[in-house]
């Protein structure tokens, strides 16, 4: 069977370019979600498993099949020195927004590494607040740097495995297939049914619908 041919050019790794040596890359996955938390994925990846990773095939999360997604994040936890997950529920997106609780939940997944990262290279235009860590960010930064590319797989393996598991409380709702984005099957049981405890009241299609 042939390798996947690498999406990265080795040179161009913004983790390989840089003169620190413990590099962070951070993604979130589920902002347009309508059900449960966003969730977000801190990586650290010694230079190394970088070079490894790379004919591994990986790359943003979302351009990748499920089956996998699950293969490549079992070789990014054996190869990373450190990977975290921070997540904001439902209740927190409605709090405060969901752009702060995508930040809120990068934060978290940093502040729990227990290797503290000299650089955290951030997927999007914004930085977290608050942080001791150095910080840039990279706009499409999933599809520039392979630590924030491993950073979204793990995310997205372990937000879908929360939801589909929530599947078996909430069946009306297609949760195993549409891991809580707006799907024609979702909104129905929304009108059918009314928002769950973990639905995101704030966003438009679970507004002015009430479960009784």
């Amino acid at each position: 069977m042939r390798s996947p041919r690498p999406h990265f050019n080795l040179e161009d790794l913004p983790e390989l370019s840089c003169s620190f040596e413990l590099v962070a890359g951070v993604d979130e996955v589920g902002r347009g979600c309508l059900f449960g938390p966003v969730v977000a994925a801190a990586v650290i990846l010694p230079k190394p498993a970088v070079e490894k990773l790379l004919p591994a095939g990986v790359r943003d999360s979302k351009k990748l099949s499920r089956s996998r997604r699950e293969q490549l994040a079992i070789q990014i936890k054996e190869a990373a020195l450190d990977w975290q997950i921070g997540a904001a529920s439902n209740d927190e997106i409605d709090n405060i927004n969901i752009f702060h609780a995508s930040l809120l939940a990068m934060k978290r997944a940093v502040l729990s590494l227990k290797v503290q990262p000299q650089l955290c290279l951030v997927d999007g235009k914004w930085k977290m607040p608050d942080m001791p860590f150095e910080q840039q960010t990279i706009v499409k930064g999933d599809e520039k740097s392979l630590v924030i590319a491993a950073a979204s797989i793990i995310a997205k393996v372990w937000r879908d495995e929360l939801v589909m598991g929530l599947e078996a409380l909430y069946p009306e709702y297609d949760l195993a297939k549409n891991k809580g984005y707006g799907t024609a099957q979702h909104l129905l049981a929304l009108q059918q049914h009314g928002p769950t405890p973990l639905h995101r009241r704030s966003f438009a299609p679970c507004q002015g619908i009430f479960r009784f």
